[in-house]
């Protein structure tokens, strides 16, 4: 059974390997430390299965909106509900800090996680060109209101 959890400091080796694994930018380790020690406004979660990370999920809670700064599951979980897992709970948590909407950008060219992100209400509401830096691939821009 997947369980989804917050995010703590003996996770980062784990999650910095998965990270490493699911993004050709990869944040390094000192970025998440920064992000579950320091970044008052980060919500992170991991998703474990057999004692092993396989996936993980971030936002930020600004003022009264949710920004999911990341989401990532190994590939070899994909499809198996762990991003949905992961979506979920972070909609859930937003539900009970009262956040109005969450917002996130996502690869023009990832279908995939469009395709997650719409079955749970997402709506595409615009373009960042160039985005991504390390193709210069364009990002559209998703949000989520309640």
């Amino acid at each position: 059974m997947i369980e989804i959890m917050p995010m703590t400091k003996e996770h980062i080796d784990e999650v910095s390997k998965l990270e490493e694994i699911c993004f050709y930018t990869a944040w390094t380790k000192e970025d998440f430390i920064k992000e579950i020690t320091e970044n008052k406004l980060a919500i992170y979660l991991v998703a474990i299965l057999d004692g092993k990370i396989i996936g993980y999920s971030g936002m930020w809670h600004i003022v009264d909106e949710g920004h999911i700064t990341n989401i990532a599951v190994l590939p070899e979980n994909r499809r198996c509900g762990v991003g949905s897992k992961l979506v979920q709970r972070l909609i859930d948590i937003a539900i009970e800090k009262w956040i109005v909407g969450l917002t996130l950008e996502v690869r023009i060219g990832n279908f995939s996680a469009q395709k997650l992100y719409t079955g749970f209400g997402f709506k595409p509401e615009g373009i960042r060109n160039r985005y991504y830096s390390d193709t210069g691939e364009d990002a559209v821009i998703m949000w989520k209101r309640f």
